[in-house]
C-alpha cells in the first residue's frame, strides 16, 4: 500500500482560512436545519384515494399528512396485505441517526476551530459515510417491509420493494418517493465541503507547494 507523502502530509496540515471557516460554521447551522426538514417523502395515490396518503421522514421519525392521519390508513392498508405497522419505534435508524448527524455537525466545528484541511477532509469523508449507510439502511427497511408479509394476510399480494426513489405500480396503488428538502440540505453540505478542499488543493498547487 503507497504511503502518504511529504507534500500529500503537508497539504492536510495546510490551513484553509478565514473565509472557509467561517463556511463551515454557516454549514453548521445548516445540519441544525436537518431536526425540522423532512428528508424523503413516499406519496400514494389510488381511486379511493384521489388526493394521496403521504409520508414524510424526518431524521427522528415520520409524519403522516393531513394531521398525521395518513399513518393510520396506510397502517391499515398495510394490515390487510400483511405487512407491519409503520411505528418510529420499530426503526432503529430514528435511534442513531439524529446523534450520528449532530457529531458532523460538531466535527464541522471542530474543522472551523482548528482551520486545517485535514479536519475538513475528516468530516467530509464521515459526512458522507452517515449520508451513503442512512440511504442503505432505508433502502434494507423498504425492501424488508415489502417482503416479510404474513401468510395469514387477507389481501394477498407478490413481496414487493417499495421504491427507493422514483414511481412503481403496488396493486392499485401508484406509489411515488422522493428526497425532500432535508436531503437537499445534506447534499448542499457536502458541496460546500468539497469546494473548500478543492479551494484548498487550488490554493496549493498556485502557491508552488505541490
Amino acid at each position: 500500500m503507497r504511503s502518504i507523502s511529504d507534500k500529500e502530509v503537508q497539504f492536510l496540515r495546510q490551513p484553509i482560512g478565514a473565509w472557509p471557516r467561517l463556511t463551515l460554521v454557516i454549514l453548521t447551522g445548516m445540519m441544525l436545519a436537518l431536526y425540522l426538514l423532512p428528508l424523503w417523502n413516499l406519496t400514494m395515490f389510488a381511486p379511493q384515494y384521489p388526493h394521496g396518503l403521504e409520508l414524510d421522514i424526518f431524521n427522528h421519525g415520520f409524519v403522516g399528512g393531513h394531521g398525521g392521519q395518513d399513518v393510520k390508513e396506510i397502517n391499515l392498508l398495510n394490515h390487510y396485505i400483511g405487512m407491519r405497522a409503520l411505528e418510529t419505534s420499530s426503526f432503529s435508524e430514528f435511534a442513531w441517526l439524529p446523534f450520528a448527524l449532530g457529531g458532523v455537525g460538531l466535527l464541522l466545528l471542530r474543522a472551523s476551530a482548528l482551520g486545517t484541511v485535514k479536519e475538513v477532509v475528516d468530516a467530509f469523508a464521515i459526512f458522507l459515510y452517515v449520508g451513503a449507510f442512512s440511504l442503505w439502511s432505508f433502502a434494507g427497511r423498504l425492501y424488508s417491509y415489502g417482503h416479510e408479509l404474513a401468510t395469514e394476510a387477507p389481501v394477498k399480494v407478490p413481496p414487493f420493494m417499495p421504491p427507493l426513489f422514483g414511481h412503481q405500480r403496488i396493486a392499485n396503488f401508484d406509489v411515488y418517493s422522493y428526497p425532500r428538502p432535508g436531503t437537499y440540505v445534506m447534499a448542499a453540505v457536502a458541496l460546500g465541503l468539497l469546494l473548500i478542499i478543492i479551494n484548498a488543493w487550488r490554493h496549493r498547487t498556485a502557491t508552488g507547494t505541490a
